[in-house]
């Protein structure tokens, strides 16, 4: 360093020297018998001539000290105070008096008037450091952003499906293609405690709708709150993800789940948690209640509460290790001014609507059971939901009519079983996708093995569900009215095969046998109808 400094040192004295050496001299050149004016003159010319080759000459020799300059604050990550000292050096150089003096034009002609650049004298610029860089990568399932302190991240994610639905029976709708859901969306955290989510359906048949979106504190494993938007917490067919249910459809329990027209999600809160390792699952919410497109009526919350028990789930060995059981239960209530009825009772795969709707008003209650057993490539699920809904105060202002009158409830079940085996033995998760371990194509990240077939799974399922409006005679001596009375039930009787290409992408293809054994509109006999449903998914 001390040796850096000296060779700055004379090269600040050379061109100081040579900055007043040339001037003398050319003074002193001068014939003596000239006049003071003629030999003014002169002499004023040959130091402008000079001084633009010194100036020239020292403009060169300041750009290599700014070079060098660059070069010692490019290398300080190595050697900082080699390139701090080498700053102020050269900045102490530039300001000596003989460069100064050097630099400095008589004020006689033009030139000398000209100022040199700012520049000269600036000091250099230093460099700030630079913030941390993000990463980015693959987790094995979804890309995902993340900050250098990994505090943020943040993942898009999203799926399609593409059905193709053949039908036979007598007043079945025609066979169809049609993308069931286009969605897409992005899941994250920020720190520990907080997660969301945002979620949207570009191929709903009302144009883009947002499914999920919601914000998730976690206080702990056991205590988390959750608010926005997403579904209800109600059976456990639900709150599996659309991408991982075993079949093309959900069973017909799902006609009585909340909030069904609106795919089962509503607005609102839920405080739920897992304790002892997940042994136990808890959920208690409020929601609006009428799905995510209609306000609430009745100023009454619809309120959830759902528990899940494992009691072999801290036990890897058991036998019993991934069996689980639950129930839930939900309140809210209907108002029959405002045109309220009983939910839609199409059959999830739009064969034939077999139960009509009625008007409400009052309670609704709904109770669901629920039941799950894995081991290995099997997978066994049941579930069991009932509903009821008030008719308070119901009837018509029509001449003649019932008037408001109180009619029985309208009470519902529903039921559903099934089995599922993966031919190629991976492992069946409860809300998931397997990993498929000889994948026919693309990449292998999520499950490995060399390429293969994919995973075969094959799947069946029967799903029942029965409706009573109980009727009514009113005996009125003027005008004596009937309310009819329907008790009907349909059953179906599903066989499947789905085919994993690789993690991403599954092609499914379902029979269904819908049985209709007690038609509720008029003119329909008792049938069976066979649906062909085909359905290539991927994701991301």
């Amino acid at each position: 360093m001390n040796s850096l400094r000296t060779w700055f040192a004379l090269l600040a004295l050379v061109l100081g020297f040579a900055g007043t050496g040339p001037r003398t001299q050319a003074q002193s050149e001068k014939p003596a018998g000239e006049s003071t004016q003629a030999a003014s003159a002169t002499a004023s010319k040959a130091e402008v001539e000079q001084l633009r080759k010194e100036l020239a000459a020292q403009r060169r020799a300041i750009e290599q000290l700014e070079t060098l300059v660059e070069q010692l604050t490019d290398a300080k990550s190595r050697a900082p105070a080699l390139a701090t000292d080498g700053a102020h050096l050269v900045n102490a150089i530039l300001t000596l008096p003989a460069i100064n003096a050097s630099l400095a034009v008589p004020a006689t002609t033009e030139e000398a008037e000209a100022e040199v650049p700012a520049e000269v004298y600036q000091k250099p610029p230093v460099k700030k450091e630079s913030a941390p860089p993000v990463t980015a990568g693959w987790n094995g399932e979804h890309f995902f952003i993340k900050s250098a302190d990994g505090q943020f991240q943040i993942q898009p994610y999203g799926y399609v499906q593409m059905d193709y639905l053949s039908y036979q029976g007598d007043g079945a709708p025609a066979d169809t293609f049609s993308v069931r859901r286009g969605r897409f969306g992005f899941q994250g955290n920020y720190g520990d405690h907080y997660q969301f989510g945002l979620l949207i359906d570009a191929a709903a048949s009302t144009g883009a709708t947002i499914r999920d979106i919601y914000l998730n504190a976690k206080a702990t494993n056991w205590f988390q709150v959750q608010a926005g938007q997403f579904k209800e917490p109600f059976a456990q067919e639900e709150l599996q993800g659309d991408t991982n249910i075993d079949f093309v459809d959900r069973g017909l329990q799902g006609l009585l789940y909340p909030s069904a027209a609106s795919t089962n999600r509503s607005p609102g809160v839920t405080i739920h948690g897992d304790i002892h390792g997940g042994a136990f699952q808890y959920w208690a919410g409020a929601f609006n209640g009428k799905g995510y497109s209609v306000n609430n009526t009745t100023s009454v919350p619809e309120t959830v509460g759902r528990v899940r028990f494992y009691p072999w789930r801290n036990n890897k060995g058991s036998a019993l290790h991934a069996f689980g059981f639950g129930g839930s239960i939900a309140y809210s209530m209907s108002r029959g001014l405002s045109n309220e009825v009983t939910g839609p009772m199409t059959m999830p795969d739009a064969a034939y609507t077999w139960f009509p709707q009625f008007p409400v008003n009052g309670n609704v209650w709904r109770y669901e059971g629920e039941v799950t057993y894995l081991k290995g490539p099997w997978g066994f699920r049941g579930e069991y939901v009932a509903a009821s809904y008030n008719r308070t105060g119901v009837g018509t202002e029509m001449l003649g009519g019932l008037g408001f009158a109180n009619l029985p409830n309208v009470r519902y079940q529903a039921w559903d079983s099934s089995a599922t085996y993966l031919l190629t033995k991976e492992l069946r998760p409860e809300n998931g996708t397997p990993r498929v371990n000889h994948p026919v194509f693309g990449p292998e990240t999520a499950g490995g093995g060399r390429r293969g077939w994919g995973a075969w799974e094959l799947a069946f399922r029967y799903s029942g569900i029965q409706g009573n409006e109980p009727g009514i005679f009113f005996d009125n001596v003027f005008t004596p009215q009937l309310v009819p009375t329907y008790d009907r039930h349909t059953e179906q009787f599903t066989a499947g095969v789905s085919w994993y290409l690789n993690y991403w992408v599954r092609f499914q293809s379902n029979v269904d046998i819908d049985r209709l054994r007690d038609p509720s509109t008029i003119g329909a006999v008792p049938q069976n109808y066979f649906v062909f449903e085909q359905r290539l998914q991927y994701r991301f």
